[in-house]
Parts: C-alpha cells; structure tokens; sequence
C-alpha cells in the first residue's frame, strides 16, 4: 500500500473512533438523564468513563507491547463497539450494569488511542511526513472532529433517536477495526523486543520519563493548562456569561470562537511549524492561551473584548499539542514508546479533574472576579514558569535508555 494513504487510513480511523467517542459524550449523559432523571448518576458516569481511561493510558501499555500496537488497536476498536452496543440495551439492563459497561469502554479507548498515536510515527516516517507537520494538523482535525462531533450528536438523538445514536457510536469503532486491519499494515521489526515480566516493562516507562527532564517539565505544564482550562468550561465560564450577558447561548459562542481561534492557529502551524523555534513557541502558546482569558473575563464586562481575547488564546493553544506530540516521537526510543506515550496521556489528564474542583472552590472562597484574577496569576505562574528551568538543558539530547532486559 501506499505509505502515504497508510498514514492517511490511521490518522482517518483514528479520527473516526473520535467522532464516535464525541457522540457518546452527548449520547451517555443524556441517556442517564432519561433513565433516571438524577444529575448525580450523571456525575458518576462520567467519573465511571473517565478514571479508567485514564488507568489504561497508562498501565495497560506493556501488555500491548507484549500483544502487538496494531493488534491491540483492532482488538479494543472491535471490543469498544461491542461495549458501546451494549450500553444501548442500558435501560433494560440497569444503572449499575450501565456504570460497568462504561468503565470498560472506557478503558479500552484509553489504550486504543494511545496505541494508534504510537502507530503514527513509523507511518510518517514511511511517508516522509514531518512530525511536527503531522502532530500539528492531527491535533487540528481532531478539535474539528471534537466541534463536529458534539453538534452530531445531539442532532442523532434529535434525527433517530437515542438508543440508534449510540448504536452509530459502536459502529464508528467496527469501521475503525476493519480500516486498520485491512489497511494498515506496518513492516514487522527486523529485532522483535525481548519480553519484559509486566512490572518490569513498566517501570521503564516511568524510570524513561523521570529522567528526560524536558519530557517531564513539558507534561507537567500541559497537565497545568488542562486544569485551567477545564476550570473555565466547567466553571468559570457559564459563571461570567450567567452574570454579565444572562444568556446561555454566550456560553458556546464563547466555546465556539476559541476553537475557531485553535483551528486557524492548527492551520497556521501546520503550514509554518517546522521553521519555528519550538521551546519558544510552546512557552507563547501557553502563556497567550490561559492567563489573558481569565484575565479578560474578570477585567472586561465587554463581550467584543472578551471574544477577541479568547480567539487569540484559542491560536496560542494551537501550537501546544502539537509541540509535545512531536517531543514525545522525537525523544522516546522506538521499544518504549507505547509505554512513555500512555503514561504521559495519563499525566497530561490528570489536571482535569482536578480543574472541576479547582473551579467550584476558588470561587466559593473568593467570588468570581477575584478568583478569575488570582487564578490568571497563578496559571502563567504554572504554565510558564517552570519552562525557565529547561532553559539551560535546550538542545541537549534525550538520555539513552536501559535496554530492556528479557523475562
């Protein structure tokens, strides 16, 4: 095949079974609303989806060193729509069977994103495709997929019906499983990696990640960013547009034009990425993308200030994703990367819940101007400034691994 419609076969599957997992996010909570009427079980859904997402990034990965990248990608692509078909039958079969049957969904996204990305380096390196040109314009189709895919959803449910929309959700990821098993077929490894007892294979993953401190700086700000920022969704955000504009429909404008701001800045780094400095583009783009929002939203009562400054944040986030991705292809050996990749998928997430509660209580404490205000300070305090420390280590190669040792 082609290496490059191989490359554009993974990246599409990839970005198919995103679609599915947007509509799911519409589709699941909605479900539970339906079936229950409770915002609490709602509450635990997600929680239900989201802790084993994160667990699976990361400790499954030597199992699917063990087992095979793209056989594992199948094989979890077929099992999340056989789960996903499953939840559709959630209203006969109870809550608490719902709560188990999306924690395994869960998980098993967890470790198919994380070994398809493995997947891509290998593939773009067949196609000749730069990293950074990859990582920027993934990272790009995927904020467009995660637009697209919430507005899908809930038109599906409008369109067919609730339990039809999430049985397309399964269907996304059948289609995946077939695209890369048929399509997707990359040369196997002239030395095949010795097998590793599994505590042993992890450990090397994380031992990998705590000395390449460039790796570690950059996750630890990215995980930063993510707690702002899902602070500002869950939080700070609905509370400025119900105070000053009284309006719900200010909150998706808001949403709206800062992924319009990201999608242009994904457009623009695609194009120009591989000719910038990237240590110096990923501190701009994280102190252009959290601080002057929230400083915006507690100085500025002017929604035209407020729009224009989160369009700009939106095109300084664009550089971010991509910058860490191609940092994390270009530094990690090629026998660890599923390792290093799913241990740092589970890092960079975990400031996400942490930025729901973090909303909740800076503005109990506070008041929202006055939390937005110190939370603006200590967001570029978290974001930047822990950067200043790589200055000395720039250009430095990343350190060589331990070999693995055989089981």
């Amino acid at each position: 095949m082609n290496p490059r419609r191989e490359l554009y076969t993974l990246v599409g599957a990839d970005l198919l079974s995103n679609l599915g997992t947007r509509i799911s996010v519409v589709a699941i909570p909605w479900l539970v609303l339906e079936t229950t009427g409770s915002p609490t079980r709602m509450g635990l859904v997600a929680a239900a989806e989201t802790l084993p997402y994160m667990l699976s990034s990361a400790l499954a990965t030597p199992w699917a060193d063990r087992f095979g990248v793209r056989r594992t990608s199948i094989f979890v692509d077929a099992a999340s729509a056989v789960a996903m078909a499953v939840v559709a039958l959630a209203p006969w079969l109870g809550f608490g069977t719902l709560l188990v049957l999306v924690a395994i969904a869960g998980g098993l996204r967890g470790i198919g994103d994380r070994v398809k990305h493995v997947l891509f380096k290998p593939a773009a390196e067949r196609a000749g495709v730069p990293l950074i040109r990859l990582t920027s314009a993934y990272d790009g189709l995927a904020r467009g997929m995660t637009l697209f895919g919430a507005v899908l959803g809930g038109l599906l449910i409008d369109w067919v019906g609730l339990t039809p929309a999430i049985w397309i959700d399964a269907a996304t990821f059948a289609v995946c499983a077939l695209l890369i098993g048929v399509l997707v077929r990359p040369p196997a490894p002239t030395q095949p990696a010795p097998r590793e007892p599994y505590l042993r294979a992890l450990r090397g993953g994380f031992a990998y990640l705590r000395t390449d401190r460039t790796l570690l700086v950059m996750l630890i700000v990215v995980s930063a960013s993510n707690m702002f920022a899902n602070a500002s969704v869950a939080v700070w955000i609905p509370l400025w547009v119900n105070q000053v504009l009284g309006d719900p429909a200010g909150f998706g404008l808001l949403l709206g034009v800062f992924s319009a701001g990201a999608l242009l800045g994904n457009l623009l780094f695609t194009l120009v990425g591989t000719r910038l400095p990237g240590q110096a583009v990923f501190a701009l783009g994280l102190a252009l993308s959290g601080a002057p929002r929230l400083l915006a939203l507690a100085l500025s009562e002017d929604l035209v200030v407020v729009l224009v400054v989160t369009f700009l944040s939106g095109i300084g986030i664009a550089a971010v994703n991509p910058l860490l991705g191609a940092a994390l292809y270009q530094r990690v050996p090629a026998a660890l990367q599923t390792r290093v990749l799913g241990i740092s998928g589970s890092v960079a997430f975990l400031g996400l819940p942490v930025g729901a509660l973090l909303g909740g209580w800076s503005v109990a404490l506070f008041d929202l101007g006055p939390a937005l205000l110190v939370m603006s300070v200590a967001c570029l305090v978290l974001t930047v400034a822990p950067l200043l420390f790589l200055r000395s280590g720039a250009g430095r190669p990343a350190p060589e691994p331990v070999a693995p040792t055989p089981a």
